[in-house]
C-alpha cells in the first residue's frame, strides 16, 4: 500500500482545485498579488476577455478595466473593499483585448493563506451583456407600450366623442363608432404581425376593403409599389381609408352601380429625399359639390394626413379627389422599441 506524503496531498488538492477553476469557462477567474499583478488566469478569462494566460500573468489586472474606471481608481477601490469587507461586488463595463467592451458582474475577494494572512486577491466576473441588453429592451418596451396605449386611448376617445356628437341617432352613432374602431383594430392586427415595426400600404388598403365588405371588388382599382409605413402612419392611413370608403358608399362613387374608385401611388425620387405621391379619385358616381359643413370624417381625413405632408382635397364634379405628397421620412419607421423581438 502506497503511503501519500503531505506534499503529495497538497499537490493533489491543488491539481483538483486547478481543474475546477479551468473548467469554469463561463466565468473569468483571475488571481493577483497585493500589487494587483495577475498570478493566474483561467480558461474562462481567456474566452471572455481575449488575452491568454501567457499574455496576462505578471501584468496589471487593470488591463481589462475601461480607461475611465482606471482614471477613477476603481480597481484599487475594489481591492480596498475586499480587504476591509472581505469582498467587493461590482457591475460595470469591462474591456476585451480587441478593444470592445462588455457588461459584467463580478466580485473581488481577498485571498488568504492558511495563517489568514492576505497574500493577494481573486477576481471573478461573468459577461452579462445579453442580460443587460434584455433588461434595457424590456424597460424601453414598457415605456413604448405605455406611450402607444395613451395614443390609442386618445384616438378611441376622439372617435367616440365625434361619432356621438355628429350622429343623427343612437343607432347611427353605434354603427359609426363600431365601424371606425373595427378599422383601427384591423390596422393594429396588421402591425402586430410585423412586431409593430411596419405595415405595407397595400395591406392597409386591403384591410379597409375587407372591413366594408368589398374585398376583391373590381370597382376599387388599386395600383402602386410596396411601401412600408411606420406604426403611426399605418394607423392614420387605416382610419382615413375607412372614412374615404364609407363616404364613397354613402355619397360618392360606390353609392350607385356604376361608380369606380382609382387609388394609385408611386415613389418620387427628388433631390434630397423620396416622397410618396398618392391619388384617390372617384368617377361615375353622383355629381359632386363642395360640402356646406365638414363632418368628423372629412376633418379626420385631412387632419390625420397633414401631419405627414401636403394634402389636397378637391370636390370636382366628376368625383371626389384626394392627393397626397408625403416625405417617406415622415411616414416610415424611424427606429424605436417596435424593433424588439
Amino acid at each position: 500500500m502506497k503511503i501519500e506524503t503531505g506534499t503529495e496531498k497538497i499537490s493533489s488538492r491543488e491539481r483538483f482545485l486547478e481543474a475546477i477553476v479551468q473548467s469554469a469557462i463561463d466565468y473569468a477567474i483571475i488571481s493577483m498579488d497585493l500589487d494587483g499583478l495577475v498570478t493566474s488566469w483561467n480558461e474562462g478569462a481567456r474566452r471572455i476577455l481575449g488575452w491568454s494566460a501567457d499574455e496576462m500573468v505578471g501584468k496589471p489586472a487593470t488591463a481589462f478595466f475601461i480607461q475611465e474606471d482606471r482614471e477613477k481608481g476603481l480597481p484599487q477601490r475594489e481591492m480596498t473593499s475586499a480587504l476591509s469587507a472581505g469582498r467587493g461586488s461590482d457591475e460595470r463595463w469591462h474591456l476585451r483585448k480587441d478593444g470592445t467592451t462588455f457588461w459584467a458582474s463580478g466580485e473581488m475577494m481577498a485571498l488568504r493563506a492558511e495563517d489568514d494572512v492576505v497574500i493577494g486577491f481573486i477576481k471573478i466576473l461573468r459577461d452579462r451583456t445579453q442580460e443587460r441588453d434584455q433588461a434595457d429592451r424590456q424597460r424601453l418596451l414598457m415605456h413604448e407600450l405605455g406611450h402607444r396605449m395613451k395614443n390609442t386611448l386618445s384616438v378611441v376617445q376622439s372617435i367616440a366623442t365625434q361619432s356621438l356628437r355628429n350622429a343623427t341617432s343612437l343607432d347611427d352613432a353605434s354603427e359609426k363608432l363600431q365601424a371606425r374602431i373595427a378599422a383601427y383594430s384591423k390596422a393594429h392586427d396588421i402591425l402586430l404581425q410585423k412586431n409593430w415595426v411596419s405595415a405595407t400600404l397595400g395591406n392597409i388598403v386591403e384591410a379597409a376593403r375587407v372591413n366594408i365588405g368589398m374585398e376583391g371588388s373590381g370597382r376599387i382599382q388599386v395600383e402602386g409599389p410596396d411601401v412600408e409605413l411606420g406604426p403611426q402612419a399605418a394607423l392614420s392611413f387605416s382610419l382615413v381609408l375607412h372614412e374615404l370608403l364609407t363616404n364613397a358608399c354613402k355619397y360618392g362613387a360606390l353609392s350607385n352601380e356604376e361608380g369606380m374608385i382609382h387609388l394609385s401611388w408611386t415613389i418620387e425620387h427628388r433631390r434630397t429625399e423620396d416622397f410618396l405621391v398618392a391619388k384617390w379619385r372617384e368617377t361615375g358616381g353622383p355629381a359632386v359639390a363642395g360640402p356646406t359643413r365638414k363632418g368628423f370624417g372629412s376633418r379626420l381625413i385631412v387632419s390625420s394626413l397633414t401631419a405627414y405632408g401636403e394634402v389636397d382635397v378637391l370636390y370636382e364634379p366628376p368625383g371626389f379627389v384626394l392627393m397626397l405628397d408625403l416625405p417617406l421620412s415622415k411616414i416610415q419607421f424611424r427606429g424605436d422599441l417596435a424593433q424588439i423581438e
